[in-house]
């Protein structure tokens, strides 16, 4: 099972992005459950939203406390709240943000991290690109595909043409796939240094 929590603000669109996940998972044939925590739904206010994808019937109800995914939709939560509480080492966070890890003042947390499972994504930046607003769950959802390969792009696509009709559908559906091709040109970088670390 594959266990994901998403944070956010409220207006930000993090309990949609877990329902479209869990959509895109069933689309794949796998199973999938997709819930809000309890709390306040202010706008602005800290929100988060979990989903589980297995590859049979799903029987726990509980939040997720220990994710394999961190998703990070808004990144002046990074000091407020204890974002990457419970999240393993050989788990995968994705942050939205223009700015570097070691810039956001994470490095020293994240560092036992494999360099690889860590990716920070312009995603505001695509949304407004693609949206004229700053969207962010959009194209992470599409940079989750490209980092875990749980799902497919196409069934993330899918589900948001399912969810938003018409021209914002398709919107969505592109936002998705420039998160998709950022993750994947990031970790090709990544190999590659890698590869250059081991061979010097």
């Amino acid at each position: 099972m594959l266990t994901v929590r998403i944070h956010g603000r409220g207006g930000q669109g993090v309990v949609t992005a877990a329902e479209l996940l869990s959509t895109a998972a069933f689309t794949d044939g796998k199973y999938a459950q997709a819930f809000p925590s309890f709390g306040s739904e202010r706008m602005g206010a800290p929100v988060m939203a979990f989903c589980r994808i297995d590859t049979q019937v799903i029987r726990t109800r509980e939040a997720v406390t220990h994710p394999d995914v961190l998703i990070v939709q808004d990144p002046t939560l990074l000091h407020q709240v204890e974002l990457f509480a419970g999240i393993s080492l050989g788990g995968y966070i994705l942050i939205n943000s223009t700015f570097s890890v070691d810039d956001l003042g994470i490095g020293e947390v994240l560092k036992s991290m494999p360099s690889d499972h860590v990716c920070v994504v312009p995603a505001s930046d695509i949304g407004v690109k693609h949206m004229k607003r700053p969207i962010a769950n959009t194209p992470l959802l599409g940079a989750f595909a490209a980092m875990t390969r749980v799902i497919e792009l196409a069934s993330v696509q899918s589900a948001m043409r399912q969810k938003f009709h018409g021209s914002l559908g398709e919107a969505n559906a592109t936002a998705a796939k420039e998160g998709y091709d950022h993750v994947i040109t990031y970790l090709d970088q990544e190999r590659s240094d890698q590869h250059h670390a081991r061979a010097n």
